[in-house]
């Protein structure tokens, strides 16, 4: 194989794994390209600030119900840092609480697989970012970059519903998220 061979192969294989890599370096916004800021508000704890939210979708306006066929992105900007185990430990336990059925300890496993993926540990400043896709599922990008995409629309519902649920421990950050309060 002569030498200018070589270097167009390697160029080539280069080529191709950047294309097939370019949807990790995408912002979420890619994903849904048309949505806009409908609220914001802080989580806190204690009084003090864990992170702050902001929900953002395409056709959603202030005070209309959020439907199972709304794409949107969630997006928290932690205030101090929280481990990965810390995270996918307290959205198990949401989810687990806000279950209408006991789910098996097989799906909640894989669940807790699928998070453990999707975050990382994260320092004041950070900001995580799910975007819920009906009937596909949820993408989570940390800072700018597409960290893990979880192909399961029953996850999807279940993670979101820990901050949109009626029954959500915070029923105040949800009505500010939806638009319905201001923070």
């Amino acid at each position: 194989m002569t030498m200018q061979t070589d270097r167009l192969i390697r160029r080539v294989i280069c080529l191709v794994l950047m294309l097939q890599s370019a949807e990790l370096f995408a912002d979420w916004r890619e994903a849904i390209p048309d949505a806009h800021l409908l609220g914001s508000g802080d989580m806190r704890i204690f009084g003090f600030s864990v992170y702050r939210a902001q929900f953002w979708t395409p056709r959603l306006n202030a005070g209309q119900p959020l439907g199972a066929d709304v794409p949107f992105a969630l997006e928290l900007t932690y205030s101090r840092a929280v481990s990965r185990d810390d995270l996918v430990e307290a959205s198990i336990k949401e989810i687990r609480r806000l279950s209408p059925n006991s789910l098996n300890s097989e799906l909640m496993a894989r669940w807790e697989r699928e998070m453990q993926q999707a975050f990382v540990d994260v320092r004041a400043g950070d900001r995580i970012t799910g975007v819920y896709q009906p009937g596909e599922g949820a993408r989570f990008y940390v800072g700018e970059n597409l960290k893990h995409v979880v192909k399961d629309d029953a996850f999807a519902k279940a993670f979101f519903a820990i901050w949109l649920d009626p029954r959500t421990r915070n029923p105040e950050l949800r009505a500010q998220l939806l638009g319905a309060a201001k923070p």
